[in-house]
């Protein structure tokens, strides 16, 4: 059977999207060819009896139009700003041809490149800028042509003798006034379009920057393995160039400070949420140190240990030092393309807040590392004051990588003379391999800036050196990072918000594991820039991710299954994440009508699954036109073999909205009762009292008889049959009944017990008793109870609960078997006579 249905669903997809497929097919060509703008309408003359009305409704149109114009022309606003964008493009553009380029230092080039990229930015702002200031110009005008055309055929037509002569006045006046509204808006149009002209020409030689310094960075990486100069020992002092390169330094550096002041006045987003946070951040930290020595000096006071307090306290202590290395890092994170003199500020200034705010068990597993490294950065940021001489630069750099072998290699043997304090653990074995990593890289630098290969040299003891000092930065940023997440999530108990209290420890975490791994991969990308392989791996996997596999009419990249992919994951966490904070916080706090709570917590989570798909599928490259074809695809592949899938889901909603049932309902369906674990889309979960889980498809809990024994309340009726001996007295028995039922713990006064008598029985008596609990769920221990209670109160009244009597009337018998009943009394009567008296 299922095997069919599969077969059916194919069979049905199969159908459909052959039906559809060309229709899809020309909406993705639809998609890849650009649509033409519609081109203005076919003028259409004004019935007469409209012209009073409409001649007004034009003419207001047109003295707007001519207000508009003559007030201030936004061109007046923007010029001046494209004027400033082109003139740091010229800048630039002068300064070096494109050959000149390659002779560049690395580091230049890519401060150029961040320069053209800034420019890139700003003119993409300013064209924002300019489109949505122009915009009503051109619509303005396009609506003032179209208007123009409508009255100049309704013009024709008056000239045919078919209109009165005053409608026709009102036509000639009002074609009039929109050609002088017309000639009003040529004027800021005109200027707006050789403005227009303008950018085109910025925006192109911008392009022209970008690609030239990317070609001239990727020429000079392609050459890195190439010697550059003659070796070491056969190297001559040139001092012909020297002032030619000062001169280039002092320019440089002068292009790099205008840079900076340009790129600190441009105020763009990621800039504003960097200042905010730096300005929340400082009061935030000296709150937080002042609680930590509040909490300190009344541990003292107390007597007790406050080393608790040490690992927050120990940061805290510093809030200044720690609001100026946050800061710092702020820059290099939310300002990735700022200038490069900016960042390097940024490291100096961290310097030495890195220093301070290192933990003392750093002390242990790096040793005197931090300012081994601080120290080589320092000396290597030294090097740019030795540029304008080659060979002295060559000899400092070559002293100095010298240093850092040595160096590296004397810490190297300290811990293995120590055993290898500290390196111990995951952390010390990458410390270590990162060490040895370093001794291999330095020492090839010392053989190539020997043997002539200076720009490789140059590369790998800059990078080593860099890397060293920003793994420091980062370490130390995160030791005052986990410090303050201590202080907020670590202390759950003090939260408002539940979620927070009962999950603050896993919740520091999920945080702590996140921002190691955003370390991890901003070092890692730092790294590979320095040691000059981020390009040439980033290309080769845009290459793989971009490649398009065309299969018929639909083109897909593995760059695009792997955002889908993504997208599906971050979004199915999104949903959960949304459920969870709607049925523990948000829901819970609202007086909600019952079974409310749970059907939006549920909805919520499927339309973000939904929503999340769809942005998957968008973001993966299909269209939404595209999608609404498919989706109708699948809706026949549907219809032939899901039907019983989405009557499940139809029916999940119904129950979503109807809310028959809710988690923890006690019900039974189809000769199966337990309690309501999950309602999903498809099916609901029930766990039986034996402990088994039972599935239980949606459209069979609206189709069956369903039982609900807590729908509306958790109330429940307990029925006690009894039978008592002939002879009892009713009134009585029912009496110590109710009494009984009433002291039991459980039973409720109202409704009141009720005890009944059901009739005579064979042997008894027969009554019932009625009693009700509002503890459904102990109602089965509730009842154990009452009948315990009834069975003691009936002993102790004396009232028999006898066995099933019956009477059996002989109607003949055999002499001999008359002889032994006749004889049976009289032995029954000797018997009792011997225990008990005889009776009158």
């Amino acid at each position: 059977m299922m095997l069919l249905s599969f077969r059916t669903l194919v069979l049905g997809a199969a159908l459909a999207l052959s039906a559809f497929a060309p229709a899809i097919a020309q909406t993705k060509a639809a998609a890849v060819l650009p649509v033409a703008p519609e081109g203005p309408k076919a003028p259409v003359a004004i019935p007469v009896a409209d012209i009073p009305l409409r001649a007004d409704t034009d003419e207001r149109f047109a003295e707007g139009v001519t207000l508009r114009a003559q007030q201030e022309d936004p061109t007046d606003r923007l010029a001046p700003q494209l004027d400033a964008i082109a003139r740091s493009v010229d800048e630039k553009a002068k300064m070096f041809r494109t050959g000149d380029l390659r002779a560049l230092p690395v580091m230049r080039l890519e401060s150029f490149e961040r320069h053209w990229k800034f420019d890139a930015r700003r003119f993409a702002r300013w064209q924002d800028e300019m489109r949505a200031a122009t915009a009503p110009y051109g619509q303005s005008a396009a609506q003032l042509a179209q208007r123009r055309a409508d009255w100049e055929a309704t013009q024709q037509m008056a000239r045919g003798g078919n209109m009165p002569a005053a409608l026709a006045s009102r036509v000639d006046a009002l074609v009039a006034q929109l050609k002088a509204a017309e000639q009003a808006l040529s004027k800021p149009l005109a200027r707006q379009i050789a403005l227009g002209r303008r950018a085109n020409l910025v925006d192109a030689r911008i392009q022209v920057g970008l690609r030239s310094v990317a070609e001239a960075i990727d020429y000079i990486d392609s050459r890195l393995i190439r010697l550059d100069s003659p070796p070491l020992w056969k190297a001559r002092q040139d001092t012909t160039g020297s002032d030619d390169a000062m001169t280039s330094i002092k320019n440089g550096i002068g292009i790099e400070a205008r840079f900076l002041t340009e790129y600190g006045a441009s105020d763009f987003g990621n800039q504003r949420a960097l200042h905010v946070l730096q300005v929340l951040l400082l009061p935030v930290l000296l709150w937080l140190s002042w609680r930590a020595r509040r909490a300190r000096r009344e541990a003292e006071k107390a007597g007790l240990d406050p080393s608790p307090l040490d690992a927050t306290t120990r940061v805290l202590q510093r809030p200044f030092s720690s609001w100026l290395l946050l800061s710092m890092m702020g820059v290099l994170a939310f300002e990735p393309d700022a200038p490069l003199l900016a960042h390097q500020f940024a490291m100096l200034i961290a310097l030495i807040p890195v220093l301070r705010l290192l933990p003392p068990e750093s002390r242990r597993l790096l040793g005197v590392w931090p300012y081994v490294a601080t120290a080589l950065y320092l000396l290597e940021r030294i090097a740019i004051f030795f540029l304008a001489n080659a060979l002295v630069y060559r000899w400092y750099h070559l002293v100095l990588a010298t240093l850092a072998l040595l160096l590296t290699l004397g810490l190297l043997w300290r811990s293995r003379q120590h055993e290898h304090a500290g390196l111990e653990g995951r952390m010390g074995r990458a410390v270590h391999i990162a060490a040895w990593v370093s001794v291999v890289a330095l020492a090839i630098s010392l053989v190539s800036n020997v043997v002539g290969n200076v720009s490789l040299a140059e590369m790998l003891s800059s990078a080593v050196i860099d890397s060293g000092y920003l793994g420091l930065v980062l370490y130390a940023g995160m030791t005052v990072a986990i410090a303050l997440l201590q202080l907020l999530l670590a202390r759950g108990g003090d939260a408002r918000l539940r979620v927070v209290r009962e999950n603050a420890t896993p919740l520091f975490a999920l945080i702590q594991r996140l921002l190691t791994l955003a370390a991890i991969a901003g070092w890692v990308v730092f790294a590979m820039n320095r040691f000059r392989v981020f390009r040439p791996v980033y290309a080769f996997f845009e290459s793989i991710l971009t490649h398009t596999f065309q299969i018929g009419e639909i083109g897909l990249s593995l760059g695009h299954v792997l955002v889908f992919f993504v997208s599906i994951y971050v979004a199915f966490w999104a949903a959960k994440a949304t459920r969870y904070l709607l049925q523990e916080e948000v829901l819970t706090r609202m007086s909600l009508p019952r079974g409310v709570g749970n059907s939006v917590a549920s909805l919520t989570y499927y339309a973000v699954l939904l929503l999340g798909a769809l942005v998957a599928l968008t973001a993966a490259g299909f269209k939404m036109t595209q999608l609404a074809f498919i989706f109708g695809a699948l809706g026949v592949g549907i219809g032939f073999g899901l039907q019983n899938v989405v009557n499940n889901f139809v029916s999940g909603l119904i129950l979503m909205f109807e809310r028959p049932i809710q988690p923890g309902d006690v019900v039974e369906i189809t000769g199966t009762s337990g309690r309501v674990r999950e309602i999903g889309m498809r099916a609901t979960t029930i766990k039986t009292f034996d402990g088994a889980d039972v599935v239980v498809p949606n459209g069979t809990l609206l189709s069956e008889k369903l039982t609900n024994w807590t729908l509306l309340d958790r109330n429940r009726r307990l029925d006690i049959d009894i039978g008592v001996a002939y002879g009892s007295d009713p009134a009585q028995l029912s009496a110590l009944l109710q009494r009984t039922a009433l002291q039991t713990t459980g039973i409720v006064s109202s409704p009141e017990p009720v005890v009944l008598f059901l009739g005579f029985g064979a042997s008894a008596l027969n009554f019932g008793v009625r009693a009700w609990t509002y503890d459904y769920d102990n109602s089965a221990t509730i009842r154990s109870d009452l009948v315990s209670r009834i069975y003691a109160a009936l002993n102790e009244a004396g009232i028999e609960m006898p066995f099933p009597q019956q009477d059996i009337h002989l109607r003949s018998v055999s002499e001999a078997a008359g002889e032994v009943l006749r004889r049976k009394p009289a032995r029954g009567a000797a018997d009792e006579g011997e225990g008990s008296q005889p009776r009158a």
